[in-house]
């Protein structure tokens, strides 16, 4: 037995010993051949990377031993690929020098490609560059995207909106689980700070084949910031400040990384006042704060790697009503929200030879509390005490118009118990083998689960304690070929919804729902590379949502809609079927695309006024009718030879949404038009990535409104940016200036929630950045 035992320890020594590879190589300038500085080279399904010394020299160690595709990319050429099978002998590779920006790999799809190899089309920004252009939070900036929105309630509430379609038909990955936070509510909003994260990947369509229920509509999938490269240490602190809002948000991260073992955290802390209209008001308790708190531990050998990250993020949001008192205040009046969120996240990948196996699980805490003002008002007695704070309200809005509003409104609510408690818990899981690869066809199985739990704390219940169920199966494979390539999949999911019966705050007993919703869905593409130049993808995929515990359930006011809603139990899955069409021609100094897509949603659940009035607010109900979605972008980028500095930039965006009944869809944006002209400089002899660009946004008149909606007229915005680094032996200082709304406009966005409280928008708003990067 003994023997035995010890064999088989020496057979796995063994093994691990064979697996410790290394590759070593020069890359070098096709043109001059003198070697390229500062390469990366990267191993996208190892997660493994380094970068090239001064003489374009570099090495890894700890390699695998199998088929693994590396990725060679640098500022000022085009991003390279190349299969290798290790162990291998040292490699020689020269880059093509190109004005065209620096490719990234992309995550969000299972075979980790650049996005000029994919068959689906995904969008990449850097959070860097969205930062660059003044957004107040990740909600606002993702809106830079061709085809993405932000649904908002305020400045501090903000849901992504992908081609018309929003709440949780947008799925958002962060940590590489799924995020779970409520984030269906009218006037819930994204709950993830932006510092922290490296970069933003948006998949626009039907991703059920990867992702499972909610995402119907597209994925937003959020990049943490990556460890410090293998035995360094990088430190940062970043702050920013916003005239508008009087705000402010600073951060700090230090990360350091061995051989194997890598380490980071970071913490961050935001507050801004009400926000300020370009008529020169201030929207009342549109005021909030946010503190962040994101870490992670890093381990990786040739035969295992594991990322083990946390983030904690607490946010308070005032709720806005009305306009009101004028306040340069941060600390949130009634009705607020505070919201405690908690994300683990363990990512595990086991390499065996010439395949691997991926294994991610999460586990997630919501703790969502909302506070209002009538809470322990009851009967006479509390309609005395509800006038008498009034008058002391009226009191104090007549000194805060003559004082600047000094006193600490917030004091009101001190000590007072929430109204309205919801505790969220949600284990994910998602196993995924990825087989060996034959010829040129890559195959991906896997099985992906959740299990959550709502549980009810505070006297006000608008949804019931539950418990949500979801398990899934899928494959999915990839085959490619010189000019053409192939990808395509299967997938059937089973999600179990059980509530337990409540009191709802009309007083009727609801009963308790047990429902099984199930779905096959499938997906299949091709790109084709017509020329050298040109490109063209067609992508067919259906997807399905379950409805959420709102729509099947809640019963109650909600104070950021300014409603009644009533749900209805006998809701059935939305199962939709698009076609996406995308052509994109490049060369070294002009791009354009075209992207057309079609969606076409069965039963789609949408949110109706019934004409009852319920506690002096308007009753809405759920219903299904089936809907279709269509429109897309259009776009060109210019960076004239030999001006490479020079890029101009234009993009249009539109989308129709009906039901069947040609009833236009609620929230879907108007069309827009977007011009940017743009300077950069890489090099200086003390200034580097310097840059300046001034955007014209053009938005048209939203005629098509939904049906409880009203008509948004068109508007122009002016936005402007500046910025540099300034480079020393030791550190990168960086410094940017940017400004929004420059003429301050007062205008209305049809996807505001407060537009039909006749509340504009935010006005001219300045940035302030200044970090620091050693």
């Amino acid at each position: 037995m003994r023997n035995t035992m010890l064999l088989t320890l020496l057979l796995a020594v063994q093994s691990i010993i064979y697996g410790q590879n290394s590759l070593s190589g020069k890359i070098t300038d096709q043109d001059t051949q003198e070697p390229v500085l500062s390469a990366n080279i990267y191993f996208p399904t190892l997660e493994r990377g380094t970068m090239t010394d001064l003489d374009g020299n570099f090495k890894i160690s700890d390699l695998p031993s199998g088929n693994f595709k590396m990725v060679i990319s640098s500022i000022g050429y085009a991003s390279y690929t190349q299969d290798v099978v290790l162990p291998s002998q040292d490699i020689t590779i020269t880059l093509k020098p190109s004005a065209i920006e620096m490719e990234e790999v992309i995550v969000s799809t299972p075979f980790h490609q650049l996005q000029s190899d994919n068959v689906m089309k995904v969008e990449r920004e850097s959070v860097s560059e969205l930062s660059k252009n003044g957004a107040v939070n990740l909600s606002e900036g993702i809106t830079q995207i061709a085809g993405v929105e932000n649904l908002t309630t305020g400045l501090g509430i903000g849901k992504p909106v992908i081609r018309g379609l929003s709440s949780n038909r947008v799925l958002v990955y962060t940590q590489g689980v799924r995020l779970e936070n409520q984030q269906y509510g009218d006037e819930h909003g994204l709950g993830i700070s932006s510092k922290g994260i490296a970069s933003v990947e948006v998949i626009k369509g039907p991703a059920s084949l990867l992702y499972g229920s909610d995402a119907i509509g597209g994925v937003l999938y959020l990049n943490p910031e990556r460890y410090a490269n293998e035995n360094s240490t990088k430190a940062s602190l970043e702050s920013d400040y916003f005239t508008n809002t009087l705000g402010y948000q600073t951060s700090l991260m230090a990360s350091t990384a061995g051989d194997r073992l890598k380490f980071i955290a970071r913490g961050s802390y935001a507050a801004h006042s009400d926000y300020e209209t370009g008529g020169g008001e201030r929207v009342t308790n549109t005021r909030f704060n946010e503190k962040d708190i994101k870490a992670g531990i890093g381990f990786q050998n040739s035969v295992y790697k594991g990322d083990l990250r946390y983030n904690f993020n607490n946010s308070e949001i005032g709720i806005p009503e009305e306009l009101g008192v004028q306040s340069t205040n941060k600390e949130p009046l009634l009705p607020y929200q505070n919201i405690d969120n908690h994300i683990l996240s363990l990512d595990n990948k086991f390499y065996l030879n010439n395949s691997s196996i991926d294994l991610k699980v999460g586990y997630q805490f919501n703790d969502r509390q909302e506070f209002e003002d009538h809470h322990h008002h009851e009967d006479h007695e509390g309609e005395e005490h509800e006038e008498h704070e009034g008058e002391e309200h009226e009191e104090e809005e007549h000194e805060g118009e003559e004082h600047g509003d000094e006193q600490h409104e917030g004091e009101e609510h001190e000590g007072d118990e929430p109204a309205l408690e919801m505790h969220l818990e949600t284990l994910n899981y998602n196993l995924k083998y990825n087989f060996p690869k034959f010829d040129n066809l890559d195959l991906i199985a896997g099985v992906q689960g959740m299990w959550q739990s709502n549980e009810n704390f505070g006297e006000e219940i608008l949804i019931p304690d539950a418990t949500t169920t979801d398990f899934g199966v899928f494959a999915t494979a990839h085959y490619h070929l010189p000019r053409i390539d192939f990808q395509g999949g299967i997938r059937y999911d089973n999600r179990s919804i059980e509530t337990e019966s409540y009191v709802a705050e009309d007083g009727d007993i609801l009963d308790e729902v047990d429902r099984q919703f199930n779905s096959f869905n499938g997906a299949l593409g091709a790109k084709f590379d017509i020329t050298d130049n040109l490109t063209t993808r067609l992508n067919l995929a259906s997807g399905f949502r379950a409805p959420n515990l709102s729509e099947l359930t809640s019963n109650g006011s909600h104070n950021g809609a300014n409603r009644y809603e009533i749900g209805n139990p006998d809701l059935d899955n939305e199962q939709n079927f698009q076609i996406d069409l995308a052509v994109e021609w490049r060369n070294q100094h002009f791009e354009a695309f075209v992207n057309g897509f079609y969606n076409n949603v069965n039963d789609y659940i949408f949110i109706s006024p019934s004409g009852e009035i319920i506690d002096d607010e308007n009753v809405f109900r759920y219903q299904q009718d089936d809907a279709k979605l269509y429109g897309g972008e259009v776009g060109i980028h210019l960076h004239p030879h030999p001006l490479d500095w020079l890029h101009l930039e234009s993009s249009f965006e539109t989308v129709t949404g009906k039901l069947d009944n040609d009833d236009y869809l609620p929230l879907i944006p108007a069309n827009s038009l977007t011009n940017t002209f743009r300077v950069e400089f890489d090099k200086g002899k003390l200034l580097s990535g310097s840059y300046s660009f001034l955007t014209l946004k053009n938005v048209f008149d939203q005629e098509n409104p939904g049906s409880f909606e009203t008509r948004t007229g068109g508007y122009s915005l002016v936005n402007l940016g500046a910025g540099t680094e300034i480079r020393t032996n030791s550190a990168l200082f960086e410094l940017r200036l940017s400004v929004n709304n420059l003429f301050d406009k007062n205008y209305f966005s049809q996807l505001s929630r407060l537009k039909n409280d006749g509340i504009s928008n935010v006005g001219r708003n300045l940035m302030l950045s200044a970090n620091i990067h050693i």
